[in-house]
């Protein structure tokens, strides 16, 4: 772990938005239950990705597995520095 100062823009709560400073632009800063909840959702809506065009379905499967890269990473992170998750994780979606 490191520390570094951040340019923060806003700091509402689950829509914080800051710019790190190797970062030409800010970014929005989704908290760890957020991030689970989100992909929890789109994989609930993936289930029923027949009902959609082929095109859709194909976002739907992106947008859920950049949520997944997302969530497993943030866990690795949580994981390596002993933090525990803000969420009872069940995995798989």
């Amino acid at each position: 772990m490191r520390k570094e100062q951040v340019e923060i823009y806003s700091d509402t709560s689950n829509a914080a938005v800051l710019r790190h400073p190797d970062r030409h632009f800010p970014g929005c800063l989704v908290q760890g239950d957020t991030l689970h909840g989100l992909r929890q959702s789109v994989r609930r809506v993936q289930r029923s990705a027949h009902l959609l065009d082929e095109e859709a379905a194909a976002d739907l499967a992106d947008v859920a597995d950049h949520l997944e890269s997302l969530l497993n990473h943030y866990k690795t992170v949580l994981a390596a520095h002993a933090i525990k998750l803000p969420f009872t994780d069940t995995s798989s979606g």
